[in-house]
C-alpha cells in the first residue's frame, strides 16, 4: 500500500470522529463546500511556491493538496481507488485526445 492509499485510509478513518480531536473530522464536519474552499487555498499555496522557485516550500505546499484533495474527495463520497482508475482508464491516450472526448 502506498503512502497515499495510507492517508486515503487515514482520512476515512476520521469521518464520524471527533472534530475536537482531528483535523480531518473537522473539515469533514464542516461539509463539502468547506473542504473544497480548503483545497482550493492550498492549491494557490503550491501554485506560488510553484513561481517562487523554492522546491522544499513547492514539496510540502504539494502534500497539503494533496492531502486536501483526499479530503474534498471524501467529502463527497468518491474514493482514491475511483480515481485511480480513472487514470489507469486514460493511461497511454493523448492528453489532447482525452480532452476533446470529453463532453461539453
Amino acid at each position: 500500500m502506498s503512502a497515499l492509499e495510507r492517508l486515503a485510509a487515514t482520512v476515512e478513518s476520521r469521518r464520524g470522529a471527533d472534530p475536537e480531536s482531528s483535523w480531518t473530522a473537522k473539515l469533514l464536519s464542516r461539509g463539502p463546500e468547506k473542504c473544497a474552499e480548503k483545497f482550493g487555498e492550498e492549491a494557490v499555496e503550491a501554485i506560488i511556491e510553484a513561481v517562487r522557485g523554492d522546491r522544499a516550500r513547492l514539496t510540502s505546499e504539494a502534500a497539503d493538496v494533496l492531502y486536501h484533495l483526499l479530503v474534498m474527495l471524501a467529502a463527497r463520497g468518491v474514493t482514491l481507488a475511483e480515481v485511480l482508475a480513472e487514470l489507469e482508464r486514460r493511461e497511454g491516450v493523448s492528453g489532447i485526445k482525452e480532452k476533446a472526448s470529453r463532453p461539453g
